[in-house]
């Protein structure tokens, strides 16, 4: 798509009003119900519609100009199409106009400007209606699990969505046809809903790759054990080899997040944290009072001599 600022024929500084003005007069002169039969009219007003909706929001302008996303609204970066800013709404929901059309209250303007005040369906304009945006809080397990819920749009209608295995923050789900209505039996536009992943109290992800700090006590430390590890599957049972360290890693095939592209998990990472008990036991503090280790340099590594 070419630059809107060279569709709609403004400076880069152009103020909204210069930026409305511009559109108005090219709609009208490009309108394809004005322009009966000549080739390539529709693409063009298409052009000069999309080119608006993105220059006439200011935040996407905003990040137009900053290179964040195209002229065709999408995101430059590869994390995820269609990310977007969201404004905080009930229950963590924000909605708003996306790229692809004007929004409602500019092409009525439009259409009574060009049809003496008859409506869309009375001119016999098809017009497809706009696209809106939706965030949608989730927990770390839900997006690795994936799950069904129920989400409810601003006309008040409940919509099911599934969240797939392997979900990540800012990922974007479409639902075709439930945005806003068409005009004059136009079809309905499209419901993004961007998800926002909550983090845990003890699981990060890493890619597809989950990481957990475990907490092993002295003795399963130095003597081994076998511990019951949580994963985003559930428990599993883990051996803690004699003489593990804090910061001692080991590695559960197969336990992290389900990649849908290569249909492959990640693995989860588990790094041992060594903790002493809240209160020392009278036995413990005995023993190592009278304890002779044949080496004790912990910091050797430091260029110290202790």
């Amino acid at each position: 798509m070419r630059d809107p600022y060279d569709i709609l024929g403004v400076a880069k500084t152009a103020s909204e009003k210069e930026i409305k003005a511009a559109y108005r007069k090219l709609a009208k002169e490009f309108h394809p119900d004005l322009n009966p039969g000549k080739k390539g009219i529709e693409e063009r007003f298409k052009e000069i519609s999309s080119a608006y909706a993105l220059l006439s929001d200011p935040d996407k302008r905003r990040r137009f100009d900053a290179g964040e996303i195209d002229a065709a609204g999408q995101e430059r970066a590869p994390r995820g199409a269609y990310y977007r800013d969201f404004a905080d709404g009930m229950g963590g929901a924000g909605f708003y106009a996306q790229e692809g059309s004007a929004s409602p209250e500019d092409l009525e303007d439009l259409l009574s400007s060009l049809f003496g005040g008859r409506s869309a369906a009375g001119a016999g304009m098809k017009a497809r209606g706009a696209d809106v945006s939706y965030t949608l809080r989730i927990s770390f397990l839900d997006a690795a699990k994936g799950v069904s819920k129920s989400i409810t749009m601003p006309d008040g209608r409940t919509l099911s969505l599934q969240i797939p295995e392997g979900a990540y923050d800012r990922q974007t789900l479409r639902l075709k046809g439930q945005g806003g209505p068409g005009y004059g039996g136009g079809p309905a536009g499209d419901a993004f809903v961007e998800l926002h992943v909550e983090p845990h109290h003890y699981f990060t992800r890493k890619d597809n790759d989950v990481h957990l700090e475990l907490p092993i006590s002295l003795k399963e430390a130095v003597l081994g054990a076998k511990v019951d590890v949580p994963t985003v599957h559930g428990p599993v049972s883990m051996n803690v080899p004699a003489g593990s360290n804090t910061g001692t890693t080991l590695r559960l095939k197969d336990k992290g997040i389900y990649d849908p592209r290569s249909k492959t998990r990640g693995h989860q990472y588990v790094k041992f944290k060594v903790v002493l008990p809240k209160v020392i036991d009278p036995a413990l503090k005995a023993f190592v009072e009278s304890w002779q280790p044949k080496e004790d340099k912990p910091r050797s590594n430091m260029g110290g001599s202790a």
